[in-house]
């Protein structure tokens, strides 16, 4: 046998859902545990959470020893219960899923002054739905035991289940790298949306819903419930948020993240029996030595999100491979803590946030790359575990033991190698509606002009254009090249002028400069700038052309030049003759010119 080798969790990525049919549903018990790592034993203080049974409010998950989450129709039922029987409760809907089901939040007050908003969501991954479980218990507690205390100086507002259609679909066959429940949900919603990559183009019904809701809470935590997926670890409770520290665009509340939060969160988590640590992403999760990842993150998800509208973000993973019982209580432990934190730290929190909405830089990064050296070495609970070849992939696979041992493992962060000024403002078109509706939906002010002006901006132009991939549902577009130049031109009334002088400015630079990579360009949202307008007929273009090599030497030489390299365009006369036409004044000067101008005087 090999040594032992330690491993982490690595970044949660997307598995295959391998939904049964009903009758399959029906008919076969849940997957084998068996084939799952060994899982240690565990206790610890949050058990004392869990309401005895017969206790009338014992929620569904508790009732079953965790070995099941209730259903939507079970969650709303108890949560209407459990309002209708506090003072302290209430329940709002903030919108509809695609299937037509209500978006609910249930909101936590007590007294008559308004106070600031920590807001927890579960099941934006709907087979990841310990924050829906724990957060039952929790307003339970809250409402009918000894919490009301965490009501002293903020409300909460907990959405049990964000992806509602999603949470129905269940099947034992859901998620077969989680260790429960035995009813788990999809991951991605029916119109095939992941909600955790969907915040910056917001297609989703139930994005939309949760946009609003940010905007009208403003809140000053926003807390995003996850289970991870990937290789075995020692710790139970992970979380994250943009940057760490490094990569963020809101430095001020980062800064309070991984101070004041951290250093009051994790101390609370361990006094409940639980191992908490910052999320970890392996590098090769087959090779610890290669180190733990840092990266930035762009708008697409909730900490990214948050990060450039200057919210204050935490993404939690609980780790799939716990037991469901231990996980839920986990999930319970992290969002006491954040709200206790919270109340304790409010002043330094609402003036980070403040700093980072008054701020303006002059750049944006744009690109980054991965570091070939680490900026830190760290401490590790890892599990043991041997490699042994299996006789079913025929290569080196890992078998894990019920035990930790610790390590130190580097961390890789990332450089910026390409950087955007930004500009004073940008123009959108009175016909880019698609991208003025997602200015909208993110709060990002704009004006509006009502006669026709003449300007000159800085226009980009594409070259080597491509699409794909096709990702939630919209293909990506990408480009070999983006080509500043300024130009002249009438922007039609209508169009819209969107300041970068705005608290989401950032924001907005992160969805209209054309090189950012959740730019609304990258996200397929001007489609039209990849065709051409009209055309010429082969009988009107190849007299033009003949007459341009006649009168052109130069163009002449550029193009025997094109024709001796290039075998391929040399064989197609349509190719030949575009070629002229797009050095004609008949060329489709519209063709990947990227519709947005950038206002660049006096910034």
């Amino acid at each position: 046998m090999s040594p032992l080798y330690p491993l982490l969790l690595s970044l949660a990525v997307t598995q295959p859902n391998v939904t049964a049919s009903p009758i399959r549903a029906a008919q076969e018990p849940a997957p084998p545990h068996d084939v799952l790592p060994p899982a240690m034993p565990w206790s610890g203080a949050s058990e004392a959470l869990i309401a005895k049974p017969g206790n009338p409010w014992i929620t569904p998950a508790e009732a079953n020893g965790f070995a099941t989450t209730p259903s939507y129709a079970q969650t709303h039922a108890w949560i209407d219960r459990l309002v209708a029987t506090s003072p302290l409760l209430m329940r709002e809907v903030f919108g509809r899923t695609s299937e037509g089901r209500e978006l609910y939040a249930v909101r936590a007050h007590r007294g008559t002054a308004a106070k600031p908003v920590v807001l927890i969501q579960a099941g934006i991954h709907s087979g990841e739905i310990d924050g829906k479980d724990a957060g039952l218990m929790l307003l339970r507690d809250i409402a009918l035991r000894d919490k009301a205390d965490l009501l002293d100086r903020v409300d909460l507002v907990f959405v049990p289940i964000y992806n509602a259609d999603g949470h129905e679909r269940t099947s034992p066959y859901n998620r077969p790298n989680q260790r429960g429940p035995n009813n788990p949900g999809e991951r991605s919603t029916p119109q095939g949306i992941n909600l955790n990559r969907d915040y910056a183009k917001a297609d989703a019904p139930e994005t939309q819903a949760m946009l609003a809701l940010l905007r009208r809470l403003d809140p000053v935590l926003y807390i995003d419930m996850h289970v991870s997926d990937g290789f075995d670890h020692g710790y139970d409770v992970t979380y994250t948020f943009a940057g760490w520290g490094t990569y963020t665009q809101s430095p001020a509340i980062t800064a309070w993240l991984n101070g004041s939060f951290q250093a009051g969160v994790d101390p609370f988590v361990r006094r409940m029996g639980h191992h908490p640590h910052f999320y970890p992403s392996a590098i090769d999760e087959r090779d610890l030595s290669r180190g733990l990842r840092f990266a930035a993150e762009g708008p697409r998800y909730s900490t990214g999100y948050g990060d450039y509208a200057r919210i204050p973000t935490v993404l939690v993973e609980m780790h799939c491979l716990k037991p469901y019982r231990q996980r839920v209580l986990g999930a319970y432990a992290m969002m006491e803590g954040a709200l206790r934190q919270v109340a304790r730290d409010l002043p330094a929190l609402r003036a980070a946030i403040a700093r980072d909405r008054a701020a303006r830089p002059d750049t944006l990064t744009v690109k980054w790359e991965r570091r070939t050296t680490p900026i830190a070495q760290v401490p590790f609970t890892a599990m043991a575990a041997e490699r042994y070849r299996s006789p079913a992939s025929g290569e080196e696979e890992l078998r894990y033991f019920a035990r930790t041992q610790e390590t130190r493992v580097p961390v890789i962060g990332q450089d910026a190698v390409a950087r955007v000024t930004l500009p004073r403002a940008w123009w959108l078109p009175a016909s880019a509606t698609a991208a003025i509706a997602r200015l909208d939906l993110h709060g990002i002010r704009y004006e509006r002009i009502a006669a026709p002006r003449e300007m000159t901006l800085d226009r980009v132009r594409l070259t080597d254009a491509k699409l794909g991939p096709v990702t939630d549902g919209r293909v990506m577009l990408s480009a070999g090249g983006f080509h500043h130049a300024p130009e002249a031109g009438l922007w039609r009334a209508g169009s819209v002028r969107v300041p970068y002088d705005q608290p989401r400015g950032l924001l907005a630079a992160a969805l209209l400069e054309p090189e950012a990579v959740d730019s609304l360009l990258a996200w397929g949202f001007f489609p039209e700038m990849l065709q051409r307008n009209d055309g010429m007929e082969r009988y009107a273009s190849a007299p033009m052309a003949e007459a341009m090599l006649a009168r052109d030497p130069a163009l002449r030489a550029a193009f025997e030049d094109r024709l001796r390299h290039d075998p391929a365009f040399a064989a197609d006369g349509a190719a030949r003759l575009a070629w002229f036409v797009e050095r004609s004044p008949y060329a489709d000067d519209r063709h990947l010119l990227y519709p947005v101008g950038r206002e660049i005087e006096g910034r």
